[in-house]
């Protein structure tokens, strides 16, 4: 039987973890694509890493596969892939179905928190009403 820990495990296995000054190089480079799989309450509190695509964990596989009527074109398989979410554990799940899908360049950047701490660049979100 698997469970939660086990998933976790073998996700943080296969997806290497990076640090926030290592994914700021990648996007600096401008060839990675960063991807929030937060839940939209999360983003719209804190916002989240500048440039970013917001894509719920829960809508990720239809986000990234081309063959989906819901495929977003940030998505392309031959470009690395950041993600992230709160803590590190939804973006290690994420990134390995991303590796699932036929992404070869996948990162976990972890804890969108450790990112504003070392000064990341932060895309907040508009105040209701303006």
């Amino acid at each position: 039987m698997t469970g939660l820990k086990q998933l976790l495990a073998a996700a943080h296995a296969e997806v290497p973890a990076i640090s926030a000054a290592q994914a700021q190089a990648m996007i600096a480079a401008g060839h990675a694509i960063v991807v929030d799989v937060r839940d939209a309450p999360e983003v719209e509190k804190s916002g989240k890493v500048s440039g970013a695509v917001h894509v719920s964990r829960g809508m990720l596989e239809f986000r990234a596969d081309p063959d989906s009527p819901y495929h977003d074109k940030s998505f392309h398989k031959d470009r690395p892939v950041i993600v992230y979410c709160a803590s590190g554990g939804r973006s290690a799940l994420a990134g390995k179905t991303l590796k699932d899908l036929g992404y070869a360049e996948v990162y976990n950047l972890g804890a969108f928190k450790d990112w504003v701490e070392n000064g990341g660049a932060v895309d907040h979100p508009i105040e209701p009403g303006m």
